[in-house]
């Protein structure tokens, strides 16, 4: 590993620290707007909540940690659905519970250790989950790209997510250094540029704007009725699933990166617990759940600047810009075609990077039983099936499809079980 340039409690000086606290800005912005874009909540509150939140998970991880936490896509379809059931009020309660989930997992990884959440979600269910969530996603993209406002196919709209797209792809294939890790970033300037060109932006809500302006947060018991149905539980609680392995595998690239071993200090039960506490907290003011971002890794990966003082001013940055009128309205005028262009490349890149995790791993798909269940989850997941009993009790698409992964897994002959030192394993497998 390369000498730090800046070291996890080493703090730049003033002109540096916003500079490189903006490339991280930078790199998770894209990604998390673009997610309450998708399922109708407020960018500006994602922004605040994605700063708040980066900032819980610091302070619980004892200032050890370089991450930052911005909006997880993995919870697009269920905080749809949640918003279908309860309204928007009915997804923050899903959110809150699925982050408070985090925090019992995190309870019981402090008592019990990390080896069972890992014979739990082992590459041969969560690979195919992963897959589901980027393939179920696929006509929204599609519809986004293709349609005017009116739901109509538009081949000037479609262009327009077509040069979207193809800017993301080249931003992504052909830039180096920094350009590189900002592709969403970048092919939505350039999608946005070529739609003013077109003529399909309005400028008058950032004419409207005021500079300052309270974003539209959505409190328990102000703004809706806290009620925790079976419902809400089932749609939002098991995705969780899927983001307990995701973070897991971000804490093994970032102990690789920085030359710390995180799983076991400060300790994967910090770790998840901030990320379960960025989620609650996002639950309580309207904003979409979090993840670490694999994004703002690469930009430590490429800077060597791991001082965590970075990771703080980009939070309090992506704060401030929550509460500038003027920026969310400019985020509000982004045509929905120059969203759908890059959602038709990044929710193909969630489903390859679900293969890529069956690859990475080794899983040999002439054993039937790895066969079997793969094949259940992407049929199940995609071909959208659910259980009803009631009209108050459903489980259905993705969450059916990760239960019943799980199920397999652990019912199934032949179940391997987990790695003991999964941080000197990845280190040798790596070499």
């Amino acid at each position: 590993m390369s000498r730090p340039v800046l070291d996890i409690n080493e703090r730049p000086t003033p002109g540096k620290w916003l500079t490189l606290s903006l490339q991280h800005l930078f790199a998770m912005f894209g990604a998390t707007i673009l997610v309450p874009y998708l399922v109708g909540l407020s960018p500006a509150i994602a922004l605040i909540s994605s700063g708040l939140g980066t900032l819980a998970f610091l302070i619980i991880t004892k200032w050890q940690v370089p991450a930052y936490l911005g909006s997880s896509f993995a919870f697009i379809a269920p905080v749809i659905a949640a918003k279908a059931t309860g309204g928007p009020g009915g997804a923050m309660i899903g959110t809150f519970l699925a982050g408070f989930v985090y925090g019992l997992v995190a309870l019981v990884i402090k008592k019990a250790g990390y080896r069972w959440i890992m014979n739990l979600l082992p590459p041969i269910v969560v690979g195919p989950v992963i897959v589901v969530i980027g393939l179920a996603l696929s006509g929204t993209a599609v519809s986004m790209a293709m349609n005017n406002p009116q739901g109509e196919y538009s081949l000037l709209h479609f262009s327009i997510a077509l040069v979207t797209l193809a800017a993301t792809i080249v931003f992504t294939i052909y830039m180096r250094g920094m350009l590189s890790l900002v592709p969403i970033l970048a092919g939505i300037v350039v999608g946005y540029i070529y739609a003013l060109a077109v003529g399909a932006v309005d400028f008058s809500p950032v004419q409207k704007a005021d500079w300052f302006e309270m974003p539209d947060f959505i409190f328990p018991f102000v703004d809706y009725k806290v009620k925790i149905t079976l419902d809400i539980i089932l749609l939002m609680v098991p995705v969780a699933i899927v983001t307990l392995s995701e973070h897991i595998g971000h804490q093994l690239v970032l102990s690789k990166v920085v030359g710390r071993d995180y799983i076991k200090n400060p300790g994967l039960h910090r770790s998840i617990l901030g990320d379960g506490m960025a989620t609650m907290i996002s639950g309580l003011i309207g904003g979409p759940p979090k993840t670490t971002y694999g994004e703002n890794i690469g930009v430590l990966a490429i800077t060597r600047v791991y001082s965590v003082y970075v990771l703080a001013g980009a939070a309090v940055i992506a704060t401030i810009f929550g509460f500038v009128g003027k920026i969310t309205a400019l985020i509000s005028t982004i045509p929905t075609p120059v969203m759908g262009g890059v959602s038709i490349l990044l929710f193909g890149i969630i489903a390859s990077s679900g293969l890529r995790m069956l690859v990475d791993s080794k899983v040999d798909f002439g054993n039937n039983r790895n066969l079997v269940i793969s094949s259940v989850i992407l049929v199940i997941g995609i071909g959208g099936a659910f259980i009803k009993v009631s009209e108050q009790f459903q489980i259905q698409g993705m969450a059916l499809a990760a239960i019943i992964g799980v199920l397999l897994n652990l019912i199934l002959p032949g179940r391997e079980e987990a790695k003991e030192d999964m941080f000197e394993i990845e280190k040798n497998d790596v070499a």
